[in-house]
């Protein structure tokens, strides 16, 4: 996948630029003691936000469902403003990955004291403007010490990630470049770090929000993509760990890298020609969202 190379060190923070060194947060922060936040990840590509109507739409459905107020001054302007603060001058013209933590502020144990939220953006420079397509082996393996819940929660990008990141460690111990994730039904949900498709001679498959996958923006924009052209044969479907290997292609999707192919689970390699060919149209309407 695509190095990630960190630009800047700084952070907004409630509407004013601190250095991410600063003591701007405490041990009574609530999304440090109960991950009671959330966090939306996007691209601004020469002082553009990507899919940015997609991304604040999320933020604020997630923000609902957690119960957060919702302040009067977040609007989709705003926000760009806020986030564009980060890239003052020639930054502008770079290709950045921007996230946005929302987190209720602190008071209370369980039970918040209020649903008021604070913010923070920070930024980080990307190496490609557009999705890249990284034909490097990259090879997975399931993961299944734990599962993902099939709920609502599961769907949102909160700040409790720990099975992501025991997975992640997982997989680093036994040289894997990724693992796939599980759920309840032991249905194949998505990878560590984005949602899961397969592909079987023309037909495309994804599984569906209701099995706990994450609700990825750039899962939502490929499905866009997929059914509005004859090529494929598009679904969202729950996935046997058996399919995988009966597969034509695997691929990742997320935010920042775009589409990662896989090149191997197990005895099966992959190829990655349909993923090309998503990737240019993906990369098409970013250009044009």
């Amino acid at each position: 996948m695509a190095l990630i190379f960190k630009a800047f060190f700084m952070v907004n923070y409630n509407g004013q630029i601190v250095d991410d060194n600063a003591l701007y947060l405490n041990g009574n922060n609530r999304g440090l003691l109960y991950g009671d936040a959330l966090f939306e990840t996007l691209r601004v590509v020469d002082g553009k936000l990507i899919f940015w109507e997609d991304h604040y739409l999320n933020l604020m459905s997630s923000m609902r469902i957690l119960r957060m107020e919702i302040p009067m001054s977040f609007t989709m302007e705003f926000l760009e403003e806020q986030i564009l603060m980060l890239l003052p001058g020639e930054q502008k013209n770079n290709s950045t990955k921007i996230r946005i933590t929302v987190f209720r502020n602190q008071g209370g144990q369980y039970r918040p004291e209020s649903n008021e939220v604070s913010y923070i953006i920070s930024a980080d420079l990307l190496p490609n403007s557009y999705y890249i397509l990284n034909e490097d082996s990259y090879e997975v393996e399931l993961f299944k010490d734990f599962t993902v819940s099939k709920n609502m929660l599961s769907n949102l990008k909160t700040n409790n990630r720990i099975l992501n990141v025991v997975g992640s460690i997982y997989a680093k111990e036994n040289v894997y470049h990724n693992c796939l994730m599980l759920n309840d039904s032991k249905s194949v949900v998505e990878a560590l770090n984005g949602n899961i498709f397969i592909v079987k001679d023309n037909v495309i498959k994804t599984p569906p929000i209701e099995d706990g996958c994450i609700k990825g923006i750039t899962r939502k924009k490929i499905l866009e993509i997929l059914n509005k052209i004859d090529t494929y044969e598009c679904g969202e479907k729950s996935i046997s760990p058996f399919e995988l290997q009966q597969a034509d292609e695997l691929f990742i999707t997320n935010s920042i890298s775009g589409i990662q192919p896989i090149s191997k689970y197990r005895k099966k390699t992959f190829s990655n020609t349909v993923a090309r060919d998503i990737l240019g149209k993906l990369n098409a309407a970013a250009r044009f969202n």
